[in-house]
């Protein structure tokens, strides 16, 4: 409420409600004041006030036609974008194809290599080179062993009240694959893969984005880490600081962390790997250690020794 000043004018009162009372009447009376003597001003030119109102309409029309010409060139140009988005997919699919069947068709070839070179070389020398050939990874390995199984957590419902909804399910990162195999390797493993992807000892587990690759290519959840290796591999997993972290991590965040054993498990054998250089020996004979020269491939092991690779995973 409000009551006459001395000056006439009307001074503004508090109310009991002071919150009620200022909602309601929000503008303090020298600004009203200041609003209605402009506009029962004779000074102020209509032609100004008219002008000022042409302006604003020719740009408020202007940005409307902006906004207009802008919203057509989009939807123009989205079924472009839409195609051109569905051809590279096409090509990707095509060049996926292509290479499945050309690492087909490599393993077919090493496979007539492997039996070319059987032939040829006696019997305990072809039984030497295969041992080393599985001990490396380049040879395809058979054997019983286990398998670490792991998986993203499963997307969450939305919120009953807000409606929103987390920004994604946990997933499972490239550490926790590297920290899985290389303590099945501390924990006597001879041949571990990735879903399917065979591990040796120059390979690498990284990620790209959102995606993970081992040695260059592409793996998606779930995340199969098979070995091969002793009885005792599980049991000693089991105890390993990878088993521990990835359980309280499972039960944390929801990740499917599973760990079982396996017979009969068939290993294939990692790509051969490409020698970017090499050195002759100094002297025509062989070395005692019997290394003919350097390479940047992982030697064999020798004789009596693990053939896992030492080293881990990076």
């Amino acid at each position: 409420m409000s009551a006459p000043d001395s000056g006439g004018r009307n001074a503004r009162g508090y109310a009991p409600d002071f919150l009620t009372e200022l909602f309601r009447n929000p503008l303090d009376p020298g600004y009203a004041d200041a609003a209605a003597r402009r506009r029962r001003s004779p000074d102020r030119p209509r032609w100004r006030i008219a002008g000022g109102r042409a302006v604003s309409i020719v740009v408020i029309s202007v940005v409307g036609f902006l906004f207009a010409v802008a919203y057509r060139e989009t939807i123009a140009e989205e079924p472009s974008r839409d195609q051109a988005r569905a051809g590279l997919i096409a090509q990707i699919k095509q060049r996926e194809s292509e290479t499945d069947q050309m690492t087909v068709r490599a393993d077919r070839l090493r496979e007539e290599v492997g039996r070319q070179r059987d032939a040829a070389l006696s019997g305990s020398q072809a039984a030497r080179l295969r041992n080393l050939e599985a001990g490396t990874g380049l040879g395809r390995v058979r054997g019983d062993g286990v398998v670490v199984r792991l998986a993203d957590a499963q997307p969450k419902d939305s919120d009953a009240v807000s409606g929103d909804s987390d920004a994604g399910p946990p997933r499972v990162i490239y550490t926790d694959l590297q920290k899985v195999a290389n303590d099945l390797w501390a924990s006597g493993a001879e041949a571990v893969a990735i879903n399917g992807q065979r591990l040796t000892a120059t390979s690498t587990i990284r990620s790209a984005g959102a995606a993970i690759l081992v040695d260059f290519r592409p793996v998606t959840s779930p995340y199969e880490v098979t070995a091969i290796g002793p009885g005792s591999m599980r049991d000693k997993f089991d105890e390993s600081r990878a088993a521990y972290l990835m359980r309280r991590v499972a039960k944390d965040t929801g990740l499917s962390f599973q760990v079982r054993d396996a017979e009969d498990v068939t290993l294939p054998a990692a790509p051969e790997p490409r020698l970017r250089y090499a050195e002759p020996s100094v002297s025509p004979s062989p070395s005692p250690s019997g290394s003919a020269g350097r390479t940047s491939s992982p030697g064999p092991s020798g004789p009596g020794t693990s053939p896992r690779p030492s080293g881990g995973v990076r």
